[in-house]
Protein backbone atom coordinates (compact mmCIF):
# COMPACT_ATOMS: atom_id res chain seq x y z
CA UNK A 1 0.00 0.00 0.00
CA UNK A 2 1.45 2.84 -1.20
CA UNK A 3 1.88 5.26 2.07
CA UNK A 4 1.30 9.20 1.78
CA UNK A 5 2.87 12.32 3.25
CA UNK A 6 1.21 15.70 3.58
CA UNK A 7 3.84 18.49 4.01
CA UNK A 8 2.08 21.57 3.96
CA UNK A 9 1.92 24.97 5.88
CA UNK A 10 0.32 24.42 9.52
CA UNK A 11 -2.52 23.27 10.08
CA UNK A 12 -3.08 22.74 6.54
CA UNK A 13 -1.65 18.97 6.89
CA UNK A 14 -4.48 17.92 9.38
CA UNK A 15 -6.85 19.47 8.66
CA UNK A 16 -7.05 17.40 5.30
CA UNK A 17 -6.44 14.34 7.28
CA UNK A 18 -9.23 14.96 9.43
CA UNK A 19 -11.74 15.82 6.75
CA UNK A 20 -10.37 12.00 4.86
CA UNK A 21 -10.87 10.47 8.03
CA UNK A 22 -14.41 11.47 8.47
CA UNK A 23 -15.59 10.63 4.59
CA UNK A 24 -13.68 7.15 5.15
CA UNK A 25 -14.74 6.84 8.48
CA UNK A 26 -11.66 6.00 10.39
CA UNK A 27 -8.56 7.67 9.62
CA UNK A 28 -6.69 5.43 6.85
CA UNK A 29 -3.71 3.46 7.30
CA UNK A 30 -0.01 4.75 6.44
CA UNK A 31 -1.36 8.15 6.30
CA UNK A 32 0.57 11.19 8.08
CA UNK A 33 1.12 14.36 7.98
CA UNK A 34 3.94 17.58 8.95
CA UNK A 35 2.62 20.85 8.82
CA UNK A 36 5.09 23.79 8.23
CA UNK A 37 5.41 26.11 10.91
CA UNK A 38 6.35 30.07 9.60
CA UNK A 39 9.45 29.96 12.16
CA UNK A 40 10.42 26.56 11.20
CA UNK A 41 13.79 24.98 9.53
CA UNK A 42 13.64 23.81 6.53
CA UNK A 43 16.46 21.21 7.46
CA UNK A 44 14.18 20.08 10.47
CA UNK A 45 11.27 19.52 8.04
CA UNK A 46 13.23 17.86 5.85
CA UNK A 47 14.82 15.40 8.54
CA UNK A 48 10.94 14.96 9.97
CA UNK A 49 9.59 14.24 6.78
CA UNK A 50 12.48 11.63 5.80
CA UNK A 51 11.65 9.71 8.99
CA UNK A 52 7.78 9.58 7.98
CA UNK A 53 8.72 8.24 4.93
CA UNK A 54 10.63 5.34 6.09
CA UNK A 55 7.87 4.57 9.17
CA UNK A 56 4.84 4.70 6.07
CA UNK A 57 6.63 2.63 3.14
CA UNK A 58 6.04 -0.83 3.30
CA UNK A 59 7.99 -0.90 0.06
CA UNK A 60 5.19 0.51 -2.20
CA UNK A 61 6.13 3.67 -2.07
CA UNK A 62 5.12 6.94 -0.67
CA UNK A 63 3.29 9.22 -2.47
CA UNK A 64 4.26 13.31 -0.55
CA UNK A 65 1.62 15.93 -0.90
CA UNK A 66 2.46 19.36 -0.56
CA UNK A 67 -0.04 22.69 -0.84
CA UNK A 68 1.83 24.83 -3.13
CA UNK A 69 5.04 25.15 -4.90
CA UNK A 70 7.58 27.44 -4.01
CA UNK A 71 6.65 27.37 -0.51
CA UNK A 72 8.86 25.94 2.34
CA UNK A 73 7.15 22.68 2.61
CA UNK A 74 7.28 22.16 -1.35
CA UNK A 75 10.73 23.55 -1.17
CA UNK A 76 11.67 20.45 1.69
CA UNK A 77 10.14 17.87 -1.11
CA UNK A 78 13.10 18.36 -3.42
CA UNK A 79 15.43 16.44 -1.92
CA UNK A 80 13.06 13.60 -0.93
CA UNK A 81 12.05 12.81 -4.53
CA UNK A 82 13.10 9.08 -5.79
CA UNK A 83 11.12 8.72 -9.17
CA UNK A 84 9.25 5.12 -8.93
CA UNK A 85 9.56 5.20 -5.00
CA UNK A 86 9.32 8.56 -3.35
CA UNK A 87 6.74 11.06 -5.55
CA UNK A 88 5.73 14.49 -5.20
CA UNK A 89 2.70 16.54 -6.22
CA UNK A 90 1.76 20.23 -5.19
CA UNK A 91 -1.39 21.50 -5.25
CA UNK A 92 -3.00 19.59 -2.75
CA UNK A 93 -7.14 19.30 -2.35
CA UNK A 94 -9.97 17.07 -0.87
CA UNK A 95 -10.49 15.61 -4.18
CA UNK A 96 -7.04 14.49 -4.59
CA UNK A 97 -6.20 13.20 -1.30
CA UNK A 98 -9.02 11.22 -1.76
CA UNK A 99 -8.52 10.11 -4.71
CA UNK A 100 -4.87 9.13 -3.64
CA UNK A 101 -6.62 7.23 -0.54
CA UNK A 102 -8.98 5.04 -2.64
CA UNK A 103 -5.55 3.69 -5.24
CA UNK A 104 -3.51 3.69 -2.83
CA UNK A 105 -3.24 -0.29 -3.17
CA UNK A 106 -1.95 0.30 -7.25
CA UNK A 107 1.41 0.82 -7.92
CA UNK A 108 2.93 4.53 -7.13
CA UNK A 109 2.59 5.68 -10.60
CA UNK A 110 -0.99 5.26 -10.77
CA UNK A 111 -1.69 6.52 -7.43
CA UNK A 112 0.25 10.17 -8.54
CA UNK A 113 -2.00 9.82 -11.66
CA UNK A 114 -5.55 9.33 -10.03
CA UNK A 115 -4.25 11.70 -7.40
CA UNK A 116 -3.54 14.42 -10.33
CA UNK A 117 -7.02 13.58 -11.71
CA UNK A 118 -8.62 13.74 -8.71
CA UNK A 119 -7.49 17.79 -8.28
CA UNK A 120 -8.26 18.65 -11.70
CA UNK A 121 -11.68 17.10 -12.13
CA UNK A 122 -12.55 18.32 -8.22
CA UNK A 123 -12.16 22.14 -9.78
CA UNK A 124 -15.46 23.05 -10.82
CA UNK A 125 -17.55 26.31 -11.35
CA UNK A 126 -21.00 25.98 -9.08
CA UNK A 127 -23.45 28.38 -9.90
CA UNK A 128 -27.60 28.15 -9.98
CA UNK A 129 -27.54 26.83 -13.74
CA UNK A 130 -26.00 23.41 -12.28
CA UNK A 131 -28.54 21.38 -10.94
CA UNK A 132 -27.33 17.89 -9.16
CA UNK A 133 -29.66 14.83 -9.01
CA UNK A 134 -31.61 14.22 -5.59
CA UNK A 135 -29.35 10.64 -5.32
Amino acid sequence: MVGILLLTHAPLGHAFIEAASHVFRGRPERLESIDVRADQDPLEVKKLAQEVIVRIDDGSGVLVITDVMGGTPSNCTLQLCQPGHVEVIAGISLPMLLRAITYRNDTIDVVVEMALAGGQSGVVRVDNRVRLSPN
